[in-house]
């Protein structure tokens, strides 16, 4: 079984938290019993989270060799120029070493996208843009890494797709089963 959700910020990519307060968790979106995120997001990033009750799947959607695209719509702070461009699609240096060379465009509007809670801070003297970036490794923080490596640091972070799986038409907190012979074709299974 394969489920693609849309995680919402401020949300933890785990069923459980010891924290006090408790902070939310995917064990108040989900009530599948048995599945497991295959991967994971920052409880500040938002978007595609893909979980499943089978660990060759799990390995095969998140293993660095299988090379997994994952897209990311990234709104960041100050303007995109074609050199901060051509270094993400360069591949940056961090501190635990070279990126793999990314695919990195500007967006000419933001996607159409949620408002989120809390709102992203605005600045009037500060612009702001977004880009639409696929890379094909996971390292932990990697897109808020690459883009402050490149001197426009993230403000908001959406992953809309993770191979041939994508957000399409799921609204923050909501859930579908998607069918793994042919991803698309997923039926609504369950919402917040």
């Amino acid at each position: 079984m394969l489920l693609a959700f849309n995680k919402p910020y401020g949300v933890l990519c785990q069923f459980t938290d010891r924290s006090t307060p408790r902070r939310p968790t995917l064990a108040d979106y989900i009530r599948q019993p048995d599945v497991y995120a295959a991967g994971r997001l920052d409880a500040d990033s938002e978007g595609l989270l893909l979980l499943t009750d089978d660990g060759a799947l799990a390995h095969r959607l998140t293993d660095p060799r299988h090379k997994q695209d994952k897209t990311y719509w990234v709104q960041v702070e100050g303007s995109l120029t074609d050199a901060a461009l051509a270094a993400l699609r360069d591949g940056v240096v961090l501190n635990d070493g070279p990126t793999l060379p990314a695919q990195a465009r500007a967006l000419a509007a933001p996607p159409a996208l949620w408002p989120r809670d809390p709102p992203v801070r605005f600045r009037k003297r500060v612009p702001d843009a977004w880009l639409e970036l696929t890379l094909r490794e996971g390292r932990n923080r990697q897109v808020r890494r690459m883009t402050a490596a490149v001197g426009l640091p993230t403000l908001r972070l959406v992953r809309a797709r993770i191979g041939a799986y994508a957000l399409e038409g799921l609204a923050p907190g909501e859930w579908r089963i998607v069918d793994t012979d042919e991803p698309h074709a997923g039926r609504s299974a369950g919402r917040r």
